[in-house]
């Protein structure tokens, strides 16, 4: 099976932002446990306003992220166009809410006021993510429109099109006769 631009490209890709999806909901569950709990004058925590919402936003865009890379992950195995509709939905999602979340943190930097190290981490995990994500929907989404990026709506592979019409029974190509 030929291998395609898209598809080795979107690999790492995926597994880059996969790994920063779970690093970023470690550092952002962290966070706001600390903040439930009313320790935000831990050295590595901190905050401002917007805090709590970046937390919740980011916590949101990593699951989301995280389950769209698996969908991600099948139809890179696969590499079919019924995977290519899951994979491309689950992404324009994340990428969405990921957004959402870089929105949230470039406001958090905009406010200022003590950031902990970790909380930093979150932010410059969501910004990246928000353009990595970006690039990864691009490439899923590429193979709609040409065949050399991904599996394309003019693939064969199905016989969609290709094939003749339905003249005997399933295997055979013997017409079907009726006795009489």
């Amino acid at each position: 099976m030929a291998q395609t631009v898209g598809r080795n490209m979107a690999a790492p890709l995926l597994f880059l932002n996969l790994v920063m999806y779970f690093i970023t909901l470690g550092f952002a569950s962290w966070c706001l446990n600390r903040l439930i709990n009313r320790q935000t004058n831990h050295p590595s925590f901190g905050g401002n306003g917007a805090t709590e919402f970046l937390l919740e936003f980011a916590i949101l865009a990593s699951v989301l992220g995280i389950v769209s890379k698996f969908a991600g992950g099948n139809h890179l195995r696969a590499w079919r166009n019924d995977s290519l509709a899951a994979a491309g939905s689950s992404s324009l999602v994340a990428w969405a809410v990921t957004v959402l979340a870089c929105g949230v943190a470039c406001k958090e930097i905009n406010l200022g006021g003590h950031r902990g190290w970790r909380l930093r981490i979150v932010e410059a995990f969501i910004i990246i993510l928000a353009v990595t994500e970006l690039l990864y929907v691009l490439l899923v989404h590429a193979g709609l429109y040409s065949s050399r990026y991904g599996p394309g709506y003019r693939d064969t592979d199905y016989g969609m099109g290709t094939h003749a019409p339905d003249t005997g029974y399933k295997g055979t190509s013997e017409p079907v006769t009726t006795g009489g």
